[in-house]
Parts: structure tokens; C-alpha cells; sequence
């Protein structure tokens, strides 16, 4: 089968779009905290015995700068640094209850975004766009080998 000859730039649209439908929805919405410190929230939420080492692994930055990530985080309400009661010299990163309120209704708003967007496609279309992810998502898996839990943090 052959490739149209600017497919790849096409899906290089559509991400550039995507990205802006998820940005908006945020930004429409007075979100208080910067797309950095969303996602640092996010690896939080998904690593919930992440150390600012830890985290700093996951971002691929010195962990000065995570630690200072996690001061204003700290400094808004939305982490706390807990002592980590098998090793109390460990300090762990726990999202507060307004930080887990933040990003599922972030996530809900970007959800809404991107369905308001579908909604003004064809159901046909919408179809073999679901396919068409779907044998996207599998290929770049089979081109990245096995996943770990990190690597696929680092996307998010």
C-alpha cells in the first residue's frame, strides 16, 4: 500500500491541533497552574511512592529543579512532602485532595474539548479516526519495544 506523501505532516497538524483544542480547554477554564506543573502532578498521581529523585528521573531534569517544581506546588496546596514511614530519612511527593480535584476536572474539560470537536465530524470519519489511532498506538508500540511504566510517564 502507498504512503499519501505528506501523511506525516498531516498527523504533525492534527497533534499541533489536538494540542491547541487541550490547551484552550485549560485556559478557557483558569487553570492556576502552568502545563509543566500539570505534568508534574500527573507523574505524582501515577508514581505515588515518587521521591523528588524520583521525579526528577521521571522529567529528565537535575533534581534541584524538580525540588523546586514541588516548592511551588507545596506552595499552592497541591503537594505535600511526607516522611516515608519505612525510611524516615525518605520524603515522599503526595498530591493533596485539591490537586486530584484539579486535574479530573481538568481532564473532564479536555475530554468535553476534544468530544466538541468530534461532534462536528461525520460519524463515518469518527470511525476510521478510531481505527486509524488504534493501528497508530500499535505500531508505535511494536517501534518501541516493551514499555516500562516510566517511559510511558515521561509522556505524559
Amino acid at each position: 500500500m502507498e504512503r499519501p506523501p505528506n501523511l506525516a505532516a498531516a498527523i504533525e497538524a492534527a497533534a499541533e491541533a489536538l494540542i491547541g483544542v487541550l490547551d484552550s480547554a485549560a485556559s478557557r477554564h483558569n487553570v492556576s497552574v502552568s502545563p509543566t506543573q500539570l505534568r508534574v502532578l500527573s507523574l505524582i498521581m501515577s508514581h505515588p511512592d515518587a521521591n523528588v529523585n524520583r521525579l526528577a528521573e521521571l522529567l529528565d531534569v537535575v533534581p534541584s529543579s524538580a525540588s523546586r517544581l514541588c516548592d511551588r506546588l507545596e506552595a499552592v496546596g497541591l503537594v505535600r512532602r511526607v516522611a516515608d514511614p519505612r525510611d524516615r530519612r525518605e520524603v515522599r511527593l503526595i498530591p493533596t485532595a485539591a490537586a486530584e480535584t484539579l486535574l479530573r476536572e481538568l481532564k473532564e474539560r479536555r475530554h468535553q474539548a476534544v468530544q466538541a470537536v468530534l461532534d462536528r465530524m461525520p460519524s463515518r470519519t469518527q470511525h476510521e479516526l478510531l481505527l486509524a489511532l488504534a493501528a497508530f498506538g500499535q505500531a508505535a508500540a511494536l517501534a518501541a519495544g516493551p514499555v516500562d511504566a516510566d517511559s510511558a510517564a515521561r509522556t505524559a
